[in-house]
């Protein structure tokens, strides 16, 4: 019986390339992660991949309302005086993007530019005019014309 030995770097040569094989298999089973949008308010901030996203392409009609009526995995504290800043990924940016209330758009056109400021009270006030403790805001990614991304936070009103 004989048995085939290799020498030391080809040995060594041989194991590296069964690692990178290794890791290149692993990569290609994960997802890419989605584009992220943060939340600050003060010193505290609050960020989150999207509840919806289609790596770039358009949401199915069908996904849409489902995806704008998913409750808020994270929450951050205001008050109303403070300032809320939001910030999103380049990528959202370059599409355009705009701020629902509720699941409801709040503004007509999409906004084009990575980061803004709104003041904390314009949040807290439903459409009757009574005051509310808490809201959820949600960005959405669109052209104007397809929603290609949906991001979910909660504004918690500081007691």
């Amino acid at each position: 019986m004989t048995v085939a030995f290799f020498s030391g770097s080809r040995r060594r040569a041989a194991v590296a390339l069964g690692a990178v094989s290794a890791g290149l298999l692993v990569l290609t089973a994960c997802d890419k992660p989605t584009p992220i949008a943060t939340v600050t308010v003060g010193t505290e901030s609050i960020n989150s991949e999207a509840a919806c996203y289609n790596d770039g392409d358009p949401i199915k009609e069908s996904e849409i309302q489902k995806c704008l009526n998913k409750k808020a995995e994270k929450s951050i504290t205001v008050a109303m005086d403070d300032k809320v800043r939001f910030g999103v990924d380049p990528s959202i940016a370059d599409n355009g993007w705009t701020i629902f209330l509720g699941g409801q758009q709040a503004e007509p056109e999409p906004y084009k530019k990575t980061y803004r400021t709104i003041p904390a009270s314009a949040f807290f006030s439903s459409q009757t005019g009574e005051a509310t403790d808490e809201t959820q805001v949600t960005i959405v990614e669109n052209t104007g014309k397809t929603l290609t991304g949906i991001w979910h936070f909660k504004l918690k009103k500081e007691s």
